[in-house]
């Protein structure tokens, strides 16, 4: 796994056209700036741009946080530029993306674990990297699995995230980026009162993974939800995991056709 790591520095004194070019940023909110910003700001051309932020990365006023992407560190950070912009608005500088998984989890109160680090889904192949100390973990979905998200404001910038259906959508697809299956469940469980469970269902069936469908059918059958008669006639033939992180061992469940390859007391109430 290839990780990009952020560090800080001190700072250094700033120019008389750097200064310029932070205070215009700063006050038109360009704390996320690229270079072509640069060169309309300083009516510059490119290698001058890159050369002016190369210099304040250097002295500690400006981090690279991606491919021709930089953050403003503001004054309050101090002389050690030690400062973290909200990790959610930095994960979604990386495009096209969302936050899911065990972050979206988390951040809708489904999980009270907290990750160690931000989960972000896109239909680009990213690295993983990691940003004032925060890591960030980027996972990969097709094209077809990239819907779901909707858009927040967060300190006057658009994050986007899951919304709460296709966080536990997502994580049933993928239980490894959530903590694992018994977590998914717990989740579903006791935010039972603010899910649309139909609309997770046509979530799962618009995944087209027979596994998703087999693994919400199991949980609503388990917790005696009605809408799992809606999902038997998606059920097929094959048998699925219910835990793919996990030996492929344990009973065989002929309705969902799943193998409960975890212990079934830890998926109680």
């Amino acid at each position: 796994m290839v990780t990009e790591s952020v560090t800080y520095g001190e700072r250094k004194g700033l120019s008389k056209k750097e200064s310029y070019l932070l205070s215009y940023l700063a006050e038109n909110r360009k704390n996320v700036f690229g270079l072509k910003d640069v060169e309309k700001v300083l009516n510059c051309n490119y290698e001058s741009a890159k050369v002016t932020v190369s210099r304040l990365v250097k002295k500690g006023w400006v981090e690279r946080i991606g491919k021709g992407k930089y953050l403003i560190i503001p004054l309050s950070a101090g002389t050690k530029s030690e400062y973290a912009e909200h990790e959610f608005i930095i994960a979604s500088l990386f495009k096209p993306g969302y936050i899911g998984y065990w972050s979206a989890l988390n951040y809708y109160g489904f999980s009270e674990q907290i990750p160690n680090k931000i989960f972000v889904a896109s239909p680009k192949r990213l690295k993983n990297r990691e940003i004032f100390g925060i890591k960030y973990k980027f996972v990969y979905l097709s094209e077809r699995k990239f819907f779901g998200f909707q858009e927040l404001r967060l300190s006057g910038f658009k994050i986007r995230i899951s919304d709460k259906e296709k966080t536990i959508i997502d994580c049933l697809d993928k239980p490894k980026y959530c903590g694992g299956i018994e977590e998914i469940v717990k989740a579903i469980y006791f935010a039972r009162d603010e899910l649309n469970f139909n609309k997770i269902i046509r979530y799962g069936i618009r995944m087209n993974n027979n596994a998703i469908i087999k693994r919400i059918g199991f949980i609503l059958d388990l917790f005696g939800f009605e809408e799992e008669k809606k999902l038997r006639r998606f059920v097929g033939k094959s048998y699925a995991i219910l835990e793919p992180s996990k030996p492929k061992k344990g009973r065989f469940n002929s309705k969902w056709r799943l193998v409960i390859n975890v212990d079934e007391s830890s998926l109680a109430r």
